[in-house]
């Protein structure tokens, strides 16, 4: 029986589903090793072990800080692990015990978010560069969503790739209990996650105010919370006189999914992704995908999407257009998206970490 540490801070941030979904089926797949689970204090309420082999202590070390890289090390010490899963990059550089760490993506690295501070943000991309490259050949072995970012990650950390082990997200659905969330709109579009600029989503604005010459009662749908990114793209559709765009400024699972339920479409407009979890979430709930052909986004929905360049406002109308004028081919899409839904598995993911567990372990 080896002791194993499951750094989990994240499980409450936009990553947290794969955190949350892989503790639920460790549980179910592993009662033999003891585990420890490490998140903030903050979350004692959202998150609960179901075996009694898991156990969970609270770890309140904010991410980049220097309490994570002095008092998180001192912490992670005494719980004398045999391995400590790093569930994001960010980890004390110093921690000398076997390790896995998930590189979900590079995407602080790659791209630049015009709502940051400028300074602070390059600053932080600096760091970051340090801490993920000295994470990725530090650690026995690394855990990744998709062969794109398996690829990146290889090339920007001079890595062996016989180490990086691609294990596949999923998208269950159906978990959350719906709640009404009336929009102005018999059709619309939806987009659910973050505004950031890589997001690109003031391009597919752009391409749905097109599409209103076509489908005047056309809605565009953005779910979620209201930080500042959304917030800034809210104010600029508004000062550009955009028509038939709703923030829904909320960011919760049921109404997510009652959305879901009765939107005509979700599009994914993104310039980079480590996964696209939102889109395969949608393509369960049988809607329409139509995407960007951005880094790792055709690996992931292969057949089950129709793809756009991303870079292109006409490209995307044009797409989104021929899936609403032409009913067999919307029917054809939602078919092929449903099966690529059901290809992916968190069982199957959480059942893969197990080996890497085994792998770092016993090498």
């Amino acid at each position: 029986m080896s002791h194993i540490v499951i750094d989990a801070r994240v499980i409450n941030t936009t990553t947290g589903t794969y955190v949350e979904r892989l503790l639920h089926y460790l549980q179910k797949l592993d009662r033999v090793n003891r585990y420890t689970v490490i998140i903030p204090s903050t979350d004692s309420n959202y998150w609960q072990p179901t075996a009694e082999n898991f156990s969970v202590r609270f770890g309140d070390y904010d991410n980049y800080s220097l309490a994570e890289q002095t008092g998180f090390k001192s912490f992670l010490d005494s719980l004398d692990a045999d391995l400590v899963h790093f569930c994001m990059p960010q980890q004390p550089i110093r921690y000398s015990g076997k390790k896995v760490t998930t590189f979900h993506d590079l995407t602080l690295l790659r791209v630049y978010n015009s709502d940051k501070n400028f300074i602070v943000f390059k600053a932080k991309q600096l760091v970051g560069r340090y801490v993920f490259k000295r994470a990725a050949v530090t650690s026995n072995q690394i855990i990744v969503p998709t062969q794109y970012t398996k690829n990146d990650l290889v090339d920007f950390a001079d890595i062996s790739p016989n180490k990086v082990h691609v294990t596949y997200e999923a998208a269950d659905i159906g978990q959350f209990e719906t709640i009404p969330y009336e929009v102005p709109f018999k059709r619309f579009l939806i987009n659910v996650g973050r505004h950031s600029d890589y997001k690109n989503c003031v391009r597919l604005a752009e391409a749905h105010q097109k599409l209103l010459e076509k489908h005047p009662d056309l809605g565009l749908v953005f779910v979620n919370g209201p930080d500042e990114s959304v917030l800034a793209n809210k104010k600029l559709f508004e000062e550009r006189g955009y028509k038939n765009i709703h923030f829904t400024l909320k960011s919760m699972k049921g109404e997510r999914d009652y959305l879901y339920n009765k939107a005509t479409a979700y599009v994914t407009p993104s310039l980079f992704e480590g996964f696209g979890l939102g889109a395969l979430e949608a393509m369960g709930f049988g809607l329409p995908v139509i995407s960007s052909n951005a880094t790792c986004l055709p690996e992931v929905y292969a057949d089950g999407a129709l793809y756009f360049d991303p870079l292109s406002v006409d490209d995307i109308a044009d797409k989104i257009d021929s899936i609403l004028s032409d009913e067999t081919a919307r029917k054809d899409l939602i078919k092929r998206g449903k099966a690529r839904h059901a290809w992916f598995s968190w069982e199957k993911m959480a059942k893969e970490t197990l080996d890497v567990y085994t792998e770092a372990l016993t090498k």
